[in-house]
């Protein structure tokens, strides 16, 4: 009997470290679950239309994840992240496919390895009143219609300190798919300002060895180059707020095409009233179509959307929206929605009603 006591107290006092080092630096369990019912349709030009049908679908890349912290001493604190993105609506899970790393914080910064946003990204989402993952995302035509909105795969992230409203985020992505003829690398940077009412960020990122035309997709292409400018900015009145987001790409082919500059544009306000938010967003976009050679002469493919959103908050946690969205092309244009296209062809003209519940945990 004696042995046995004695056994407890030993495995008792072997456990009892860790379980009070769990307590000292706990880990989190958070996510957000975010549905909505749609309508939608697509008309215009000479294509027979796309006629009206009833969707449910994941909003808001709804996400499972777990965080961690551990105090190192000295000021330094090493910390993990593992976050899943599911959709509610079907089974489509890669575990750990959003922003996953390991790193290290303390006052000179921090610095994170692993899967995660690029600067460029976090700058455009902050601006989108609406989730880019929704019918009224702004990579519906913005962000070279989502070639710009990147979480990047074996990436270094640096994030200086915030210090007096100011913030700069750099990432860099390895060269891991580097064969004996591209080299493709990603490279992001941010400067952001924020203070009281008014923010203010810049954003630049270039993809080496990347191209994407505005009909197909991005691929390696040796030679090829591709940058993207954003400048963002927002001030509240009250229970106003107004947002706006400035773009501009620069792409080359790898001398066999290329496309003159495209520039994009997204304005909006919102009006907050108790429990009630109305949202107004605008987006325009004049998109550099692929050509043989700079004297090439072309059309360019231009698409409008508009958009208005309702949110009332049933609480913190829990959210309703309501939102319409309409994306209007030129006979070249391709705008879509912000998630979840539409298969159009030019010239078709998109539109959703979409109603859903975000709850967040």
């Amino acid at each position: 009997m004696n042995k046995k006591i004695i056994a407890l107290v030993v495995a008792a006092a072997s456990i009892a470290p860790a379980a009070m080092a769990q307590t000292a630096n706990p880990v989190t369990l958070y996510g957000r679950v975010y549905a909505a019912f749609e309508n939608v349709k697509a008309d215009g030009g000479s294509a027979v239309a796309i006629s009206s049908r009833n969707r449910v679908n994941n909003y808001g890349s709804s996400l499972l994840g777990v965080r961690g912290t551990e105090n190192l001493g000295g000021g330094l604190t090493a910390f993990f992240q593992l976050e899943t993105a599911f959709a509610p609506d079907a089974s489509s899970t890669t575990f750990g496919n959003r922003n996953s790393g390991v790193g290290l914080q303390g006052d000179f910064g921090t610095f994170v390895l692993g899967r995660w946003d690029t600067p460029y990204k976090t700058v455009g989402q902050k601006y989108d009143q609406f989730s880019n993952t929704s019918l009224a995302g702004y990579t519906a035509v913005m962000a070279d219609r989502g070639n710009f909105s990147r979480r990047e795969q074996n990436v270094v992230e640096y994030w200086s300190p915030v210090l007096s409203g100011f913030q700069g985020r750099v990432s860099y992505t390895a060269n891991e798919a580097k064969t004996a003829i591209v080299n493709p690398g990603v490279t992001s940077f941010s400067a952001n300002y924020e203070k009281g009412p008014v923010s203010v960020s810049y954003a630049y990122e270039k993809h080496k060895d990347i191209f994407k035309n505005y009909t197909g997709n991005a691929a390696s292409v040796a030679g090829a180059r591709e940058s993207g400018q954003m400048l963002g900015a927002s001030v509240k009145f009250g229970a106003l707020e107004a947002r706006a987001l400035l773009e501009k790409f620069k792409k080359n082919g790898g001398g066999v095409t290329a496309t003159s500059d495209q520039r994009s544009q997204m304005f909006s306000l919102s009006y907050t009233m108790g429990l009630n938010e109305f949202v107004v967003q605008l987006q325009r976009s004049k998109n550099g179509a692929t050509r043989a050679t700079a004297a090439t002469p072309t059309s360019e493919p231009e698409a409008k959307v508009n958009s208005l959103g309702y949110f009332h908050k049933f609480s913190r946690r829990t959210t309703l929206v309501a939102l319409y969205s309409v994306t209007k092309n030129n006979r070249f244009g391709l705008g879509n929605f912000g998630a979840n296209d539409l298969n159009i062809v030019a010239d078709q003209d998109p539109r959703g009603f979409a109603i859903g519940i975000r709850h967040t945990f």
